[in-house]
């Protein structure tokens, strides 16, 4: 049974792009504004107070699971 929320691709691939930001972060105001709020009010990320978004211990967890995910050998 699936127990988590629902990520919208443009969320994933937000997801993503948070987690190749490391430390850095990603700023508000970027296309993916709305997924990153989103990823926020879900737990996966963090809006600092430099108006950055970081990504949280548990979208670490969720981008493992679901962005890098092992797929079969061919």
């Amino acid at each position: 049974m699936w127990n988590e929320p629902y990520l919208e691709t443009c969320c994933r691939s937000a997801l993503h792009r948070l987690e190749l930001s490391g430390a850095l972060g990603r700023p508000d105001g970027l296309k993916d504004g709305p997924c990153l709020h989103r990823l926020a009010g879900m737990g996966l990320a963090v809006q600092q107070a430099d108006d950055r978004f970081r990504i949280t211990p548990e979208g670490e967890a969720r981008h493992e699971r679901e962005v890098l995910r092992s797929r079969p050998a061919a």
